[in-house]
């Protein structure tokens, strides 16, 4: 399996592209900008893109999908029913998925926005925005905030610390380097009940 990086000056973000060493059907995550770039590597590997996975609805993640669906009219997966007017099929916490052989699993996150996702690929962790290199997603208020920690937490923390995160903006990163030098993630894994990170006497 083959796993291709692409950065857009589109709001700075991360597209993924991944797929068999011998050319086939391939997954996209996050087609935030389609341009001749991206167009070319995924022509020069064979690749046919059958399938597209959003970690969230933001434009920065999705505004090239008009152009990718014209082009390879590939199955869309994402926690919103429909994106841009295209139909996508719904993604459901902890569901596995097997894409044309490569086996994907979806892994419910919100916090950031609601529909956050996270997918899991072999020891590969595409993490939208939900988790960067040295930081946490934003959020709208302590709530969500205090939501997405413990998301984090629960779902991503427990996992193997070699395993190694794709963000949606940003550079690579690997659980172990997070838990080692993310001070949000510091402070989270030393609070037994995430929930009080949300009580008003945090703010003061």
């Amino acid at each position: 399996m083959k796993v291709f990086f692409h950065f857009s000056l589109n709001e700075y973000a991360n597209t993924y592209l991944i797929g068999p060493e011998d050319g086939g059907d391939a997954i996209l995550i996050d087609p935030g900008h389609i341009d001749l770039e991206l167009i070319e590597r995924i022509e020069s590997n064979r690749f046919t893109i059958a399938h597209v996975l959003l970690t969230h609805r933001h434009a920065a993640h999705t505004e090239g999908l008009g152009t990718l669906v014209k082009i390879y009219d590939p199955t869309v997966y994402a926690g919103s029913p429909s994106v841009y007017d295209h139909p996508v099929r719904a993604v459901q916490d902890r569901a596995i998925m097997d894409l044309s052989g490569i086996t994907v699993e979806a892994i419910q996150i919100p916090g950031h926005t609601m529909d956050s996702f996270v997918y899991r690929i072999g020891n590969s962790l595409f993490t939208g925005d939900v988790l960067y290199a040295g930081r946490i997603g934003s959020t709208n208020g302590v709530m969500e905030k205090a939501l997405l920690l413990k998301g984090i937490k629960n779902r991503l923390l427990t996992l193997d610390e070699r395993f190694l995160i794709f963000p949606g903006h940003g550079t690579i990163s690997a659980l172990k380097i997070e838990k080692l030098f993310n001070r949000e993630l510091i402070d989270a894994m030393a609070i037994d009940d995430l929930e009080q990170l949300s009580h008003p006497s945090i703010l003061t």
